[in-house]
């Protein structure tokens, strides 16, 4: 892999007894898809959220390009060019679908970058129909099935066009069908897919994600946490043979 292009150095954030992370170190190469697995409680989510800004951290550095975003305001950090999708969803309900995406699209770094096209609905429906819900645009987020939620999510967030594009369990509640055509959508995404100005390079990405199996398919590396700590660091060959990893997974299913 290349040069780091995320970088997180001892990173820690504590909740009165509770380690969340725990001295965490590791990069992302500007052309990677990294992969974030760990059991229940492992610290998964607590880690994107420091990165993203919604939680201060108690100590410790995050770069991106070579730039400290560490306590920045997450408004500020989606202007740097990252953006997130996250487990629990909170859409505008009462608006429609496409509605959503036009508010990413009004963000300071879309419109910065947006002479591509003149007109915000234009881009959001490219958006939508990146994710595959084009057809419901005029329709209310409150008609949408768990599936489609998850769609929305990454339609919004792509719409801010990032270079780093963090992924909380984007296969969660989705059908196997639909598993693997969100799979595609991603890998296309990432290699420069047709969606605004990502022609010869997209977004490198982080994936939180529980179903393992796909995961596995599209990571170029995969690292796990337990108990807020890193424990392994690999390819997903290497992961899925890893001692370590084996006896974390224990009672969470086999990975």
């Amino acid at each position: 892999m290349g040069e780091a292009f995320l970088e997180v150095m001892g990173l820690n954030k504590q909740f009165g007894g509770l380690k969340a992370v725990n001295d965490v170190n590791f990069s992302v190469a500007r052309e990677e898809i990294l992969g974030l697995i760990g059991p229940n409680g492992a610290g998964k989510t607590t880690l994107v959220r420091l990165i993203t800004g919604i939680l201060k951290a108690d100590s410790g550095s995050i770069l991106f390009k070579k730039r400290e975003i560490t306590g920045k305001k997450t408004w500020d950090i989606v202007n740097r060019g990252i953006a997130c999708t996250f487990q629990n969803m909170r859409p505008f309900r009462r608006l429609p679908i496409i509605a959503n995406v036009m508010v990413s699209c009004l963000s300071p770094r879309a419109m910065k970058r947006g002479e591509w096209v003149k007109r915000i609905e234009a881009k959001a429906m490219d958006a939508l129909e990146f994710a595959g819900i084009s057809d419901m645009a005029l329709e209310d987020a409150s008609t949408l099935s768990q599936g489609d939620l998850k769609r929305l999510e990454v339609a919004r967030a792509i719409a801010t066009e990032p270079e780093l594009l963090i992924l909380d369990e984007p296969f969660g509640g989705l059908s196997p069908a639909e598993t693997e055509l969100m799979a595609k959508s991603i890998h296309r995404l990432h290699k420069g897919g047709r969606f605004g100005r990502l022609h010869s390079e997209g977004p490198a990405m982080i994936i939180i994600e529980h179903k393992l199996q796909q995961l596995m398919k599209i990571a170029d590396r995969i690292i796990v946490l337990n108990f807020g700590t890193i424990i392994a660091d690999g390819t997903p060959v290497e992961i899925v043979n890893n001692s370590k990893v084996i006896e974390a997974y224990l009672g969470e299913g086999e990975i």
